[in-house]
């Protein structure tokens, strides 16, 4: 996918007159996969087991994010883990965003296209996966709890159209526009 962006996503964005020089093309900085932990804190098996799933499904190691400070209503102490994450940069990114975009995506039940609201207004695009199946790398049969996914792209760019463009040139499946 990297090969696609250099040959073909910034020159055509070059050539369409929406940036100026080959230096103001946008890119993909990172992809940042995370998931919440929740109800299974205090239970280290089960977030082993969420860390092992991580792990195949994003091809890198990930961390644990532990909560910096009590929160009684949601029954969070200081230090308790409360999350997941993975920040993909280079070749492994653009892996990931190929393998999201034309294999899991697809496979996802009632897939409609991703929305457009994703944008966050500064030209980065944030989408939800609901369960870790339609990924290959993940055996229907060793899942003990299916979690969520939240993946992040931040891009270069500061305007949405911008982004927007870079990621359809990529192959990702925005939802029709004239719905």
């Amino acid at each position: 996918m990297s090969t696609l962006y250099k040959e073909t996503v910034a020159p055509g964005m070059l050539s369409s007159g929406m940036v100026k020089n080959i230096m103001a093309v946008p890119k993909i900085e990172k992809v940042i996969v995370n998931t919440g932990i929740g109800e299974i804190k205090e239970n280290e098996e089960m977030i082993k087991h969420l860390f092992e799933q991580m792990t195949l499904i994003t091809g890198q190691r990930p961390v644990i994010a532990k909560a910096k400070k009590s929160i009684a209503g949601f029954n969070v102490r200081e230090g308790l883990p409360v999350g997941i994450r993975v920040t993909l940069r280079g070749e492994r990114m653009y892996q990931f965003l190929d393998k999201v975009f034309n294999y899991v995506l697809p496979r996802t039940r009632d897939f409609q296209g991703l929305a457009l609201s994703g944008f966050d207004g500064n030209g980065n695009y944030s989408f939800g996966l609901t369960e870790q199946l339609p990924f290959l790398e993940v055996d229907p049969n060793k899942v003990r709890r299916s979690f969520g996914l939240q993946v992040t792209i931040v891009t270069s760019t500061y305007d949405d159209t911008m982004a927007r463009e870079l990621l359809k040139g990529l192959g990702s499946p925005f939802e029709e526009e004239n719905k």
